[in-house]
């Protein structure tokens, strides 16, 4: 819990100091939902630029406080600070996008896997796993998630339904490609 505090503190820390003053309040208050639209709003109504990792934090902090579905749009108009990042967001809309089955979920009836963040060193993808319900939509809480292979042919790492966070920590800590700078100010493999 002390480190989703720091995480919170420095998500607030974007924002003018009394916005964030605010924000901090809202986790002081148990009002996590409501700090996150805060937050977001304030990063658009400002103009803050954020870094892609800075990015794919929010959208984990969202998806952790069942916020996600309603504030991808709005994270993803967020503008960019056009850094080199370890990781990018990338679900295209409010559902994620399309969902194809992919990796080991593919055998697993029902279940459907869709791209959510990727890491710019090794490739892995951490993807959120849906159930496919009866009317064709997915389900709107992740049944689970997984990190794939570049190829997203295999699922080396796989994280219960309540673990959005360790499953992202694990995709930024467990990278082994070193990260770069190009000549073209974008980050590369190595």
């Amino acid at each position: 819990m002390t480190e989703d505090v720091v995480i919170w503190n420095r998500l607030a820390a974007l924002l003018p100091v009394a916005e964030a003053r605010e924000i901090r309040e809202c986790w002081d208050i148990g009002e996590q939902e409501a700090g996150l639209c805060l937050l977001v709003s304030g990063l658009l109504a400002h103009g803050v630029p954020i870094g892609e990792t800075d990015r794919a934090q929010i959208s984990v902090v969202a998806e952790t406080w069942g916020e996600r579905t309603a504030l991808a749009p709005r994270i993803l108009q967020c503008p960019g600070n056009g850094e080199p990042a370890r990781v990018k967001l990338v679900e295209r809309g409010a559902d994620g996008g399309e969902g194809r089955a992919d990796g080991a979920d593919r055998d697993e009836t029902g279940l459907v896997s869709v791209p959510w963040i990727a890491c710019t060193r090794c490739g892995r993808t951490l993807m959120r796993v849906h159930v496919r319900e009866s009317r064709g939509d997915l389900s709107y809480l992740a049944h689970h998630y997984v990190i794939t292979s570049p190829d997203r042919a295999a699922v080396p790492r796989r994280f219960p339904a309540d673990c959005a966070d360790a499953a992202f920590a694990a995709l930024l800590d467990e990278c082994a490609e070193p990260f770069r700078e190009s000549a073209l100010g974008e980050g590369v493999r190595s």
